[in-house]
């Protein structure tokens, strides 16, 4: 198995065990704060550029607003694939709760640095996503999403890039 596997899959689990006893670390539970680690397959849908990824995002609570869409929040994060490629973004997210189940939409701009991944043909890179999430407790989900990144043609030229990933979410 590649080393590069092997370290982004060792640096996904020792991130669940962190985030599995971070509430023993938190003086206080009262849940402002969201993780979400996620392990995928970036641009699953071209077979000579596909690869691992494993990345992160933050969600503050306190900066939600109710509306008729869902509950709006805002969104930080990033990924890195196994080709060095990176991702950093922020946007928001829509949760809309269905009993144990939520579903996810959301929109984030962002900077994308090929590395040695796939060349998306610009910097400035757009991410469409949707996630659906089982509640497992009181604040701690497991769920499954897929996204479209994509430069809206800013660049010469729009390859864009499919990805799935199952993540692991915690509140803290």
């Amino acid at each position: 198995m590649n080393s590069k596997i092997i370290n982004l899959i060792f640096a996904s689990f020792f991130s669940i065990f962190f985030l599995f006893n971070f509430n023993s670390l938190s003086a206080e539970n009262n849940q402002d704060h969201q993780i979400n680690i996620f392990l995928g397959n970036f641009d699953f849908s071209d077979d000579k550029q596909s690869a691992i990824l494993v990345g992160f995002q933050h969600q503050n609570e306190n900066l939600n607003r109710d509306t008729f869409l869902g509950n709006v929040s805002p969104i930080t994060g990033g990924f890195i694939t196994e080709n060095s490629a990176a991702y950093i973004y922020t946007g928001i997210e829509w949760n809309v709760e269905m009993g144990s189940l939520t579903f996810t939409p959301s929109f984030a701009p962002g900077l994308y640095h090929e590395g040695d991944g796939k060349d998306l043909g610009h910097i400035l890179e757009f991410k469409s996503e949707v996630q659906l999430t089982y509640a497992v407790s009181g604040n701690t989900n497991v769920g499954f999403s897929y996204n479209h990144v994509s430069n809206a043609s800013l660049g010469d030229k729009n390859p864009g890039a499919n990805s799935y990933m199952f993540n692991f979410l915690k509140k803290f």
